[in-house]
């Protein structure tokens, strides 16, 4: 048996090394697999990017809005939506959606 061994030592050691890369290609942290998780986490975190700058483009506008030159229909718009005020007879509806 231990010359049968030693006659495909060469054809044993190659199985072991196709073994080792085939397993180390499939997993890892550098494998396919590994690779396809990172690439749907970047695809997340690109669209979270940009949703956030959109965010902040609003957020830049609406600031822009409150700054030294003041948009007055901004502010009464503000007013309506945040403090429920109205002019005199008018009506106010609050539709919340469900």
């Amino acid at each position: 048996m231990l010359q049968k061994l030693k006659k495909n030592y060469f054809l044993l050691i190659i199985t072991f090394l196709i073994f080792y890369f085939f397993f180390n290609l499939l997993s890892g942290e550098r494998g396919l697999i590994s690779y396809f998780e990172k690439k749907d986490q970047l695809n997340t975190l690109k669209a979270e990017e940009s949703l956030l700058k959109n965010q902040i483009k609003d957020l830049d506008f609406k600031n822009s809005l409150l700054s030294d030159n003041l948009n007055l229909d901004y502010i009464e718009t503000l007013i309506r939506e945040r403090l429920l005020f109205g002019k005199k007879n008018e009506k106010i509806y609050i539709i919340k959606n469900q």
